[in-house]
């Protein structure tokens, strides 16, 4: 039975009030606090499944990225801070470089899917490095029997203050985007509505001063719609693009890239749930997008609600120092980039993403059984267990000592036999077969036409 997918709150509120939040984004860039040192990402996610089991935690996560399209998830894509007060648990987290360096860590205060969770707060840490946070607290942003969703903030260089904006039903009846001031997230000014267009948004994500225009990305009933504005002025934002999605999308965010003229915009998809989709386009302005291939980005394993921030070379290597890479990998397959690979009632297989539970597709690819200079692949769920060949058909079995085991499961790591950047894998004891999709069942057959080569090819990641 395939699990039913967590409902979104557009689902649970109905098309008046409203679906999961948003509010995270690249305000660094654009906003003048990216720094021309910049040369590297940090995305703030919070993780679910689709079944709401295993591989959920409303804490912060925290991943990172030389490209910003291919992410590794530090601390094993576990939590580095978790919320000790209000719902005990946050979505939608929003990462802010301030203009003297410093990080500030916004995030909505629920934990969970309970959209009617009455919430005036927001959770709120410091950091000067994203290694410690300190000075955790809830900032009260109104007194509406509402909630804060999707808190995000960026500098507001007329007014000398940092503008959090966030959705909250007010007395219209539907959700709008709200706007406070302050100076130092420790309190703010008296709410305001930011962004009303008559009907209920939320998820506003916001790229300042780019060529002198200030956008705002928002959801719109299940698609992602770009407002503009010269001025910060709460009330001046106007819609300006079509919607772009893949199926129930919303949580936009807006990258811009460290080396080129390139925009990528991300959506979290909740048709499944968590299902992030990217976009890319040479010039805000335009408001259009052509869809990236999803071979090119990979989203760290059951991320959602995504935040983007630019960082230095030394505050990458920094954070992999402190939190370590997984000691698990993930393998993509090349052409069918929306399946990786996984064991299911053991058998070895390729199945879209996402895949529950998660583990089923987690791998530590180990020194080889017959030959350290090959691999393994041990399964995490099913740590006695590995993938070796049967009859041809990759299956997950408990090694039992034997030569013949030993050598069934181990492979030859070489350059990608479609795409030699990417990964593909030789049969220790048949050398002439490599690792295959076939009807999504993983086999290790002889490889001579170009769509056998791209069956054999995968990219090993997280």
């Amino acid at each position: 039975m395939t699990p039913r997918p967590a409902p979104s709150r557009r689902h649970f509120l109905g098309m008046a009030t409203a679906t999961p939040l948003a509010v995270t984004g690249a305000l660094t860039l654009g906003a003048g606090t990216a720094y021309a040192a910049d040369s590297a990402y940090v995305m703030c996610y919070f993780t679910e499944s689709t079944s709401l089991g295993e591989g959920t935690d409303y804490g912060l996560h925290l991943a990172v990225s030389k490209d910003s399209l291919n992410w590794t998830p530090l601390n094993q894509n576990n939590p580095v801070v978790t919320p000790t007060a209000g719902a005990l648990g946050l979505r939608d987290p929003f990462i802010l470089r301030k203009q003297d360096g410093t990080f500030v860590v916004l995030a909505t205060d629920l934990k969970g899917t309970d959209w009617s969770y009455v919430s005036q707060y927001i959770h709120v840490w410091d950091s000067a490095d994203l290694r410690t946070f300190t000075g955790y607290r809830r900032l009260k942003l109104h007194d509406m029997n509402t909630h804060c969703w999707a808190p995000e903030a960026f500098w507001d260089a007329g007014r000398g203050q940092y503008a959090i904006i966030y959705s909250a039903v007010n007395s219209s009846g539907h959700n709008v985007i709200m706007v406070n001031y302050t100076t130092d997230f420790l309190t703010a000014s008296a709410p305001q509505v930011f962004f009303d267009p008559g009907y209920d948004v939320i998820d506003g994500d916001m790229a300042v001063g780019v060529n002198g225009v200030n956008y705002m990305y928002f959801k719109k009933n299940q698609t992602l719609v770009g407002t503009r504005s010269t001025s910060l002025d709460p009330g001046s934002f106007k819609e300006f693009t079509t919607g772009v999605a893949h199926g129930g999308t919303e949580a936009p965010t807006l990258v811009k890239s460290l080396t080129s003229s390139t925009w990528y915009l991300w959506g979290d998809t909740y048709t499944p749930n968590g299902v992030f989709y990217a976009w890319q386009s040479t010039d805000l302005a335009s408001g259009t997008w052509t869809a990236l291939d999803q071979k090119t980005y990979t989203q760290p394993l059951n991320s959602k609600h995504c935040g983007i921030t630019t960082i230095t070379t030394a505050q990458y290597d920094n954070l992999i120092t402190k939190w370590g890479a997984p000691a698990w990998n993930r393998l993509k397959s090349y052409n069918l980039p929306a399946r990786y690979i996984r064991h299911s009632n053991y058998i070895g297989r390729i199945d879209e993403y996402p895949i529950d539970p998660p583990s089923d597709s987690q791998w530590k690819l180990v020194p080889g059984l017959a030959d350290p200079a090959g691999v393994s692949f041990q399964s995490v769920k099913f740590p006695t267990r590995y993938l070796r060949h049967y009859n041809y058909q990759l299956q997950l079995d408990v090694s039992d000592g034997t030569s013949t085991f030993s050598a069934d499961a181990t492979f030859y790591r070489t350059a990608g036999l479609a795409d030699a950047s990417w990964a593909s894998f030789r049969s220790y004891n048949y050398p002439t077969r490599y690792i295959r999709h076939s009807n999504y069942v993983l086999r290790i057959d002889p490889i001579s036409t170009t769509t056998e080569r791209q069956d054999a090819t995968f990219r090993v990641g997280y």
